[in-house]
């Protein structure tokens, strides 16, 4: 994008409401119906109240009404029912087979021995039997009826955790680079993820209220309940990321905000390049929806981080778009407006001019298998969680009973990657013979294949509303088709990251993967190729409606000119560019654009 261009003048604040006495103006009118519906949805709220306590109490329906539907989401729940039961209840005139997928929020993806034992109760008493370690470094369950919501919330409440602002337009779970305890870095990445995660949360009571029968605050009508968010919170949700160079795991560019540690030659913290802008989700056929890689904007010293962090979100807060509300994300505020105008008022709300940005690397956005030993000599496993499903398998490997044997004597903590896997994080030198033998009884696993253990799947079907094809359940098969092509082309340690989602909101983060299928219908995907292998570059549509089976043959020949053709240290997303087999996406407007040295496979 070009941030050379004319800056708009900010437009007018629209986040709260028209004055609640008084003849409301024309103008004001106006503008409020003009608003998307989710706003006034918000506004009605009470601040996220709405009439979910008195839908709690409706026992004759599993759902709740379409409004508290999308207020829901602000406490961390989406409202969902099994798809693969839907013909056969609507055939017995049956209700759909409603439940609530929950979502934890859990800053920088740590939490204690004690704490994983009460999720795990949770999970076989009121889920499905499974916890999901998720893309954005927490806690899903799934399969939770309306009668158990506020048990299962009592029970989270007791581990001292919450699920507040994990799903809705607010500043969601924050990321942190994994093994905090590495470095300093890292602990100073947890530390500010927590700091963010903390300093950003909505502090309306409504979630007390409604799951744990608190009292209501006096004055809980008042704005000043919400000193950052005013009434409608924010146009869109947000989400917002720590990295730790060289590994990007936590998807850096990917993000609305992020913050990247800049080190100096002593590995010791100099501050934090700042990016901004980054976006997965899109939409279909409309072409002025996009993914969007993050601009890397300012450097800015660690005292200033958090006032840096409320100032991009309070930016998009004002400036964000509340009318069309698939253009409402932080990506199209910067594309309307330029970088340097978004910086400029960024620099204004924190009070002084910050630096520009400084050099660093990254070299890959994969996880880092088997022990890894930090500078305070504790020892950190990363396990290989297959789409972060933690469940028993039939003869397969016993995640849920293997991690909950684990959590029983583990002396340090666990710590969820961006990747879906889990570190047993802070062994003792002299326990990792105890871990070890434990992870072999279960036969839980410290890696995988080179394709597979760069693999993610959103859950798709058949829980997930938005999916129009399968992704968790159809991956690990998939994978062990093109397995066999890269084998057969000697490129069986090849590592290739491939992303599968089932709609293309992108919540596997399928656009910045070297290989990236996106659901289009039952069975149908299109095929993107020519993302970067770190995670800097979005990819370009390869091929569009690929039906299931015919997926393996259109990559094959790919892989065949990839074993015979690649320079040295060329990775495959660079390869399909070089090669002309894709256009490169400089960034999201540029998505779309399939003009380019476009070749047929040899």
């Amino acid at each position: 994008m070009d941030d050379h261009k004319t800056p708009a003048a900010p437009r007018e604040r629209i986040y709260e409401t028209p004055p609640a006495e008084g003849p409301i103006t024309e103008a004001e009118a106006a503008r409020a119906a003009a608003l998307s519906a989710n706003e006034h949805i918000k506004i009605a709220s009470g601040y996220l109240r709405g009439t979910l306590a008195d839908g709690l109490l409706k026992h004759a329906t599993g759902a709740i009404s379409e409004d508290d539907g999308q207020l829901v989401k602000f406490h961390g729940m989406y409202l969902q029912d099994d798809r693969d039961l839907r013909a056969e209840r609507t055939k017995k005139k049956l209700e759909k087979a409603y439940s609530f997928m929950i979502r934890l929020r859990i800053a920088g993806g740590v939490v204690t021995p004690r704490q994983w034992l009460v999720l795990d109760d949770i999970a076989r008493t009121y889920a499905n039997g499974s916890l999901r370690a998720t893309t954005r470094q927490t806690f899903q369950y799934h399969g939770v009826i309306k009668s158990n919501l506020k048990r299962t919330m009592a029970a989270i409440d007791s581990a001292l955790l919450d699920t507040i602002a994990a799903c809705g337009d607010v500043n969601r779970n924050v990321m942190a680079a994994t093994n905090p305890a590495q470095t300093g870095a890292h602990k100073a990445a947890y530390a500010l993820a927590k700091d963010i995660s903390d300093s950003l949360l909505p502090k309306t009571n409504a979630w007390r209220e409604i799951w744990l029968d608190g009292e209501r605050v006096v004055g809980g009508e008042d704005d000043a309940v919400e000193p950052i968010y005013g009434k409608t919170y924010l146009p869109r949700k947000f989400k917002t990321v720590v990295a730790v160079p060289p590994s990007n795991e936590v998807d850096i560019f990917a993000h609305d905000l992020g913050f990247i540690a800049i080190l100096d030659k002593k590995n010791k913290l100099k501050g934090w390049n700042v990016t901004v802008g980054g976006g997965m989700g899109m939409t279909h056929g409309e072409t002025d929806t996009f993914p969007r890689t993050a601009d890397v904007m300012l450097f800015c010293e660690p005292q200033d981080a958090l006032k840096v962090a409320e100032a991009v979100m309070t930016v998009q807060r004002d400036w964000g778009n509340r009318k069309v509300r698939k253009n409402a994300r932080l990506k199209y505020t910067i594309e309307r407006y330029g970088l340097a105008a978004f910086r400029a008022e960024v620099e204004r709300r924190v009070g002084k001019p910050l630096q520009d940005p400084k050099p660093f690397r990254f070299e890959s956005n994969g996880d880092r298998y088997g022990w890894v030993e930090g500078e305070d000599g504790r020892h950190h496993l990363t396990l290989y969680v297959p789409s972060g499903r933690i469940r028993d398998n039939e003869g397969g490997p016993q995640y849920l009973s293997g991690l909950r044997r684990i959590a029983e004597v583990h002396q340090g903590d666990f710590r969820l990657t961006g990747n879906q896997n889990v570190i047993i994080a802070n062994v003792p030198a002299d326990r990792k013979a105890e871990i070890d033998a434990l992870v072999a009884e279960y036969g839980l696993t410290t890696g995988a294949t080179a394709l597979r253990r760069n693999s993610l799947a959103c859950v798709a079907l058949p829980t997930c509303g938005l999916a129009l094809a399968e992704s968790e359940r159809y991956l690990p098969d998939l994978v062990t088709e093109l397995e066999e092509s890269l084998a057969a082309h000697g490129l069986a340690e090849e590592d290739i990251t491939i992303r599968m989602t089932g709609c293309p909101n992108g919540c596997a983060r399928p656009f910045i993967a070297e290989i990236g299928l996106v659901g289009r219908g039952p069975e149908r995907y299109n095929l993107y190729l020519g993302a970067a292998f770190d995670g800097s570059r979005l990819s370009k549509l390869y091929a569009e409606d690929v039906t299931a089976g015919e997926i393996r043959n259109r990559l094959d020949p790919l892989f065949a000119a990839y074993g015979r053709d690649r320079q040295p240290g060329e990775r495959f997303g660079d390869f399909v560019i070089r090669a002309g087999y894709v256009a490169k996406t400089i960034n999201g407007p540029d998505f779309h654009d399939r003009t380019g040295p476009l070749k047929a496979v040899a």
